[in-house]
């Protein structure tokens, strides 16, 4: 019998009850490593690795809390979705757009970056991509820019429990350890507490964001942009089952008309109960809004819907990246660009 060897992964670092920290990371060679410390070491830094092994960036801790929901705009703002745990897509087109420098250091200046969630499943380097995002938001804030990372449905799905869509690599981890995977992420964690604090709805200048869209019956629950970030952080961390029994709230954010879920503004199929045209003003009103960005359905390209006002950003980006097709959106002196791994940019034309 074959005995499965773990692949490069780590750091979680999970906090225990008394102030203390305890470390767990598979090395370059498949050791896990398993530490526990009685405090949290001052000035607390690491090293993080790619599931191939390759050495890729230090992280330093920080503190984090919740970001405002509501900002102004940048001169320039790169939008990408779904990331899914490829770290050579995600990297390729930070590096290519300067948001980041060849060591992955924030290199965007007072610009924005925004990713619209999902980075949990489908790939092999989660927590590269989680730590990325940890550290350019320090990083960014100190040259004055912003990084935005929204909670995608899978955010919700993994720390949750749902894992149908979760790597082999992580349940054996897991197994190793004789926890449940979500286990790794929960409140008492780093990057869970991060997560907790992400919102879902973001309005950056007249620019809305949110993973999935916004339904009529999300409108009619009329709730605040922080009111909603607040129920999506309270329901984010227990089961389908407990979400329905906690709150209606809950159960309706974390469901087919919620703000992760929601396919409608995308697709026109009735099984997808779509937004009418007629309905988006108000909704666009009601969140001081006036046009969107979301990801979640994947499209061959970036794809606009409602005269311009509804941007789906989510392509398929592996198969972008080899096919040479649009990656994100950039914003810059109120244009939108499609932008490619090539450095090209295209005028997405009103």
């Amino acid at each position: 019998m074959k005995v499965e060897t773990l692949s490069p992964d780590g750091p979680y670092l999970l906090y225990t009850d008394d102030g203390g920290m305890r470390s767990i990371s598979v090395d370059q060679k498949g050791h896990l490593l398993d530490k526990t410390y009685k405090s949290v070491p001052v000035g607390f830094s690491f090293d993080v690795y790619s599931d191939k092994g390759e050495k890729l960036f230090p992280v330093s801790l920080h503190p984090v809390k919740r970001p405002e929901w509501k900002i102004e705009e940048a001169e320039k703002m790169v939008v990408l979705s779904d990331p899914h745990a490829n770290w050579e897509c995600f990297s390729s087109i930070l590096k290519e757009w300067n948001v980041v420098d060849k060591d992955y250091r924030w290199s965007f200046g007072k610009n924005h970056l925004v990713v619209i969630g999902d980075v949990f499943d489908r790939g092999k380097d989660v927590l590269p991509i989680y730590w990325l995002l940890y550290k350019l938001e320090k990083e960014a804030a100190d040259a004055g820019g912003c990084m935005t990372f929204l909670l995608g449905n899978h955010e919700t799905m993994v720390l949750g429990g749902d894992l149908r869509y979760t790597k082999k690599k992580y349940l054996h981890l897991a197994d190793t350890l004789h926890i449940p995977y979500q286990e790794l992420w929960n409140k008492q964690t780093e990057l869970g507490r991060w997560l907790a604090t992400r919102n879902t709805m973001q309005l950056i200048g007249e620019d809305l964001f949110v993973h999935a869209g916004l339904s009529l019956q999300l409108f009619e629950k009329d709730k605040s942009i922080p009111e909603i970030n607040d129920i999506m952080s309270e329901g984010l961390f227990l089961t389908e089952d407990e979400r329905k029994k906690t709150s209606e709230d809950i159960a309706f954010m974390f469901a087919t008309y919620g703000p992760v879920w929601y396919r409608g503004m995308v697709h026109s199929a009735d099984r997808y109960h779509p937004l009418y045209p007629e309905d988006l003003p108000q909704i666009f009103d009601k969140y001081e809004a006036k046009r969107l960005f979301v990801g979640h359905t994947i499209f061959d390209n970036i794809t606009t819907f409602y005269n311009y006002r509804v941007i789906a950003v989510n392509v398929d980006n592996k198969e972008n990246m080899e096919k040479k097709r649009g990656r994100g959106v950039l914003v810059e002196n109120n244009q939108m660009y499609v932008i490619f791994d090539s450095g090209k940019k295209e005028l997405i034309s009103e």
